[in-house]
């Protein structure tokens, strides 16, 4: 009797079952071990939430944490998680640059997005860094689960407005982000730079030059440099 009365497993499984229809967490990971987990976050109170929620749920394990990209890097290199909770904005060393460098070292680690902010300008280039999935810290608790899980195996995971986010970009050709060469073209735009200085000041013809100013106009759906300026400025892409 006292068995049945002091297990708690029944009161963990009604938290993950609505979400989790495969009901045995450890088994959902390869080899039915725990999935391994790095924090990463600016924000020790964050860290300590986060560590607590996983500690206690079952067929999670956190390895470590960390308080910026940089040290994030390093950690991921040392312990080898299945997932990387990852904030973006952080003092020492962003999410996105962290995001990018482990993607080039072909770590093995999921990178999961946990942030405050959805902007275009956050979301598009942390994904285009090579995270697998982004969440608002707002998510509730088995939605986090549930996600982490989805990130193990390699599946994309996206809050609801991110993902409408996304869908927005792909179906306007607007909402398309600049290259770096073309971010670079547009500013000396701004600066009243002619093609031929353009040219000069980045060491490419002119040619290339008109063919990157075509390719902006089209992302920013103008048809001018003075528009393109405006525009640019409006969006926050400049200044």
């Amino acid at each position: 009797m006292s068995d049945d009365q002091t297990a708690p497993q029944p009161h963990a499984q009604s938290h993950a079952q609505p979400h989790t229809p495969t009901g045995a967490h450890p088994a959902d990971h390869p080899a039915g071990r725990p999935i391994s987990l790095l924090i990463v976050d600016d924000h020790p109170v964050v860290r300590d939430g986060l560590r607590g929620m996983f500690a206690a749920a079952p067929g999670f394990r956190v390895l470590g944490e960390a308080a910026n990209g940089v040290e994030a890097v390093e950690r991921a290199a040392a312990l080898d998680p299945d997932v990387i909770l990852m904030d973006l904005r952080m003092p020492g060393g962003g999410g996105v640059e962290a995001i990018a460098r482990l993607t080039r070292a072909g770590a093995r680690a999921k990178v999961l997005v946990l942030t405050t902010y959805d902007t275009d300008s956050d979301t598009l280039p942390a994904i285009e860094a090579g995270a697998t999935g982004y969440l608002l810290k707002d998510a509730p608790r088995d939605e986090l689960f549930t996600a982490v899980r989805a990130a193990a195996q390699g599946r994309t995971v996206l809050s609801p407005a991110v993902a409408t986010r996304l869908v927005s970009a792909v179906r306007s050709p607007v909402s398309e982000p600049l290259s770096g060469r073309e971010r670079e073209v547009l500013a000396l735009v701004a600066k009243g730079t002619s093609n031929r200085e353009i040219a000069r000041e980045l060491f490419i013809s002119e040619a290339t030059v008109k063919t990157h100013l075509t390719h902006l106009y089209a992302k920013l759906g103008v048809s001018d440099r003075a528009a393109a300026v405006a525009v640019a400025y409006e969006r926050k892409i400049l200044g």
